[in-house]
């Protein structure tokens, strides 16, 4: 006898548990065989759900040595590398909103995904260095400038291309020390669910990258006005103007990167400092006897 092809349920992603979301909405995306998947429609309760989960990680996350955050941003490239195969026969099934996705495109989009996670683990122990700073200043003090985590971060990813647009924004994010909050490719949410998968398995605390799916129309506007998120980062263009706005309310950053070519521009260390703020620390001088000069 035949058998039925046990097919795969796309749930939302929070504090490293795969809840369905709790509005029990879904909404269906067709694939480019006329498949038919239904995605969770996510609801703004899962979003402040997802926000206590960041805002609980952060603390934990953010104080992590810059070596462990980057052998685990290296752990998820290895884990990719693993599903290699998988990612591009979705990348090929669910295609674009302007046609379909050939073998080659997909292992292109797989193979820059991976290696964007290798780029920014690199840069976890080592971005201090290049952009911190010891200040000239007139007293007998050192002065010295360094980055430290904004806090919790959401993102609104881009459409296209949907693993890697995500794998580009989310790194760089988390390689910093921040938590975040992501919303995936409407049109094309299924690498982003897969990704979530290889989250759970590559040592990443949960929290610390919770991922949903839905309509931008519905959950744009709380994204940004959400009042205990400290920055978000807008990938698209049609709710760019009202995010921007809404960063007012308790003077959050707003980060545009919407016109982004994720293959030529991610490979990027500046993108770290993006969610970074400055911290600068005033240390008076002491001369040999142990006193402090200039007193």
């Amino acid at each position: 006898m035949s058998r039925l092809e046990v097919l795969k349920t796309y749930k939302i992603y929070i504090g490293g548990a795969f809840p369905r979301t709790e509005s029990g909405r879904f909404y269906p995306v067709t694939l480019k065989n006329g498949t038919v998947t239904n995605i969770c429609l996510s609801s703004r309760k899962d979003l402040r759900n997802a926000v206590v989960a960041a805002r609980n990680a952060f603390e934990g996350w953010s104080s992590r040595t810059a070596f462990n955050r980057s052998q685990i941003l290296y752990r998820i490239a290895e884990m990719l590398e693993g599903r290699k195969a998988q990612f591009v026969e979705e990348l090929m099934a669910v295609g674009t909103s302007t046609g379909s996705v050939t073998e080659a495109a997909a292992a292109q989009e797989v193979e820059a995904s991976i290696d964007r996670c290798v780029y920014f683990a690199g840069w976890c122990d080592k971005y201090t260095q290049v952009f911190g700073s010891v200040n000239p200043v007139a007293s007998s003090h050192f002065n010295f400038s360094t980055q430290e985590p904004t806090g919790v971060v959401t993102i609104i990813a881009p459409e296209s291309p949907s693993l890697l647009g995500l794998v580009s924004c989310v790194m760089p994010v988390i390689a910093g020390g921040n938590t975040c909050v992501v919303l995936a490719s409407e049109n094309s949410p299924h690498v982003a669910v897969t990704f979530a998968e290889v989250l759970n398995s590559s040592d990443v605390p949960g929290g610390v990258i919770n991922i949903l799916t839905g309509k931008e129309d519905e959950l744009a506007d709380q994204f940004s006005s959400h009042m205990d998120v400290n920055a978000t980062i807008y990938c698209r263009q049609k709710y760019l103007k009202k995010t921007k706005e809404n960063g007012a309310l308790n003077v959050k950053r707003i980060i545009d990167w919407s016109g982004k070519d994720w293959y030529k521009e991610g490979d990027d260390p500046y993108l770290l400092l993006a969610t970074q703020e400055v911290k600068t620390t005033w240390h008076p001088i002491e001369n040999i006897a142990g006193t402090k000069s200039g007193y």
